[in-house]
Parts: structure tokens; C-alpha cells; sequence
């Protein structure tokens, strides 16, 4: 392998990451949404777990607080 050889290599290599790292930036930055929603269920079931089970906090916290029953 030849001088021109390895100098083409490592910057395709590092194109290769540069854009990697623009990739995963832009994934990180569309998935805050669900990070602050997974935070407030957490917030929200812990706070309602003190009184009540944790099937029932997870469901109040989901809107669902309503007992349904099986006909």
C-alpha cells in the first residue's frame, strides 16, 4: 500500500465517522419528545404510587383511571 493509498483511506474513514456522528446527533435531537415523556410518567407514577398500587398509578398517569371490568 502506497502513501496516496493510505492517506485516501483515512479520510474516507473520517468522512465516514463525521457523518456518523451528524447521524446520531440528529437521532439524539427527534428523540428528547419521548425522554421528557418517559420523565413525566416516571414523576407522575411515583407520585400517585404512594397512595394507590402501581398498576393503578400507570394507569391514571396514562388517562386511563377508570376500573374496567370483564363482562
Amino acid at each position: 500500500m502506497n502513501i496516496y493509498d493510505e492517506k485516501s483511506f483515512k479520510a474516507l474513514i473520517i468522512i465516514c465517522l463525521i457523518l456518523l456522528i451528524i447521524i446520531f446527533s440528529f437521532i439524539a435531537f427527534n428523540l428528547r419528545p419521548l425522554a421528557n415523556w418517559a420523565n413525566y410518567q416516571t414523576i407522575c407514577i411515583e407520585q400517585e404510587s404512594i397512595d394507590t398500587t402501581v398498576p393503578w398509578a400507570v394507569r391514571k398517569c396514562n388517562g386511563r383511571s377508570k376500573v374496567y371490568q370483564v363482562k
